[in-house]
This record gives structure tokens, sequence and C-alpha cells, in this order.
């Protein structure tokens, strides 16, 4: 089975867009839970303009309320998001090679460039009990290279994929991504996915075998608004269960 980690992103940037504690992150990440998602996925940016750093301890203790599910926090590893991180010391952190001003994550690391000095953050969060996941473009050669960081997995950057879903060029790049999952899982990594997979694409995806984690938001979000959060999220769940019809 897929674990469905639920981003909050969405809901924060409305919290903010207000003045005050409304939505409550807190609140509707413990109704996510408690209707039986794995996990939350935060993405601290420098600007706070989503999470802020003052919601991580906050939602560090609440999923800790809920055995077997995890914390993910997301992010470029600059000594500010390293400090927080630590702090709060989450299951997972993903490691993602955003700007400070970028609008989303729109790549994954080039491991020929940074390769090197990944491998001295891996250690630091591994070596505080924090499992690290760095995030990748869907091209098979990575894999050896992330294993040399230490990393224990890597996130599949999946916007290509919702890209191309329904078009000519599905397939194609479908099984490129396959083909980096498992180059991934040969060299010993765990593999997660995530960036605009959706209620409509993520089964076939899922198809894939021994993707570990998904993370949503975006699409869940606007889901959620469109069709109910029970709907949205009972549906999810099933299709993280392998249950596409």
């Amino acid at each position: 089975m897929t674990a469905l980690s639920v981003n909050i992103n969405k809901l924060a940037l409305l919290r903010n867009s207000r003045g005050r504690n409304f939505p409550d992150l807190e609140t509707f990440s413990q109704r996510f839970l408690a209707m039986g998602v794995h996990g939350i996925t935060v993405h601290p940016r420098p600007d706070e303009r989503h999470v802020r750093f003052a919601d991580l301890p906050v939602l560090a203790a609440l999923v800790k309320q809920f055995p077997g599910a995890e914390f993910n926090i997301e992010g470029y590893p600059s000594p500010d998001f390293l400090q927080a991180v630590l702090a709060v010391k989450p299951h997972q952190c993903t490691l993602v090679p955003d700007a400070a001003d970028q609008l989303t994550s729109d790549h994954g690391w080039d491991l020929n460039k940074h390769g090197s000095w990944l491998q001295g953050v891996v250690t630091q969060l591994q070596d505080a009990g924090v499992r690290v996941s760095l995030f990748l473009d869907p091209e098979p050669a990575l894999a050896p290279l992330a294993v040399l960081t230490g990393a224990a997995r890597v996130e599949l950057y999946t916007e290509q994929y919702a890209a191309t879903f329904g078009t000519a060029r599905q397939q194609a790049v479908f099984e490129l991504y396959r083909d980096t999952a498992l180059a991934a899982q040969a060299a010993g990594l765990g593999v997660n996915a995530g960036h605009d997979l959706d209620l409509a694409n993520l089964g076939t995806f899922l198809t894939i075998p021994g993707i570990l984690e998904v993370s949503i938001g975006h699409a869940l979000t606007v889901e959620c608004i469109e069709r109910g959060m029970n709907e949205v999220l009972a549906r999810y769940l099933q299709l993280c269960r392998g249950q596409r019809d």
C-alpha cells in the first residue's frame, strides 16, 4: 500500500491571506489524520507565505498523537531551514532545490553538481534520526548518484507525468518514471512521488510497483472544494490501496 501524505500548504496560504488563524492548520490536519491519511507534509518557504516555521512544532506534536502517521517537511536546506527541521525532528525531510523566491517546485536536484554538498546535509539530518528524501527528476541515471549522498529515499517530481497525462506522450513519459523508480529501488532507495498528482492520474501512476508515499496538496485542496473532503479523501485512500475502480 502507498502512504498518502496531505500537503497543507494551500490551507496555510488561505489562512495567511486573512491575517487570522482560519483555517486552522492543526484542526484540519487532525481531521485528515482521523480520516485515515498516513501523514502531513509542509513546505515552509523563506517568506513564510504558506506554512510558517512557528507551525512546525505544533504540527509535529499533533502527528505524534496518531500512531504510524508521519510528518514530512520539505524545503531547500538553508541554515534556517535545517535549524527548524532539527528542532522538531520530523519523520522525514524532503530536500528540494528551490530558490528563495520560487513560486513552486519545478525541478529536481542536479546531483552531478550538488551531490557532494548534499552528503553533509543528509548526514546531519540522519544523525538526528530524520529520514531524508531527495527531490528528483525522472532520470534513471540519477539513482546511483542519489545513493552516494546517503539519502534513504527519493521523491519523483511528477509534474511532467501530470502534464502529459491523457495525451499521446503519456505512455512514454510514464515509462520514464517507471524506469527511474525501478532503478532507484534496485539501488536500495525507497521511492516517493509528488507534484500535480490528482484523482484522475494517481491510479495509473501507482501501477508503478513499490511507490512508498505520495504527497498531494494543491489538487487535493481544489478537489475538496469541488466534491467535499470526505468523498475526496476516501477516494485517495482507495487509490493508495490499489483500488482503481
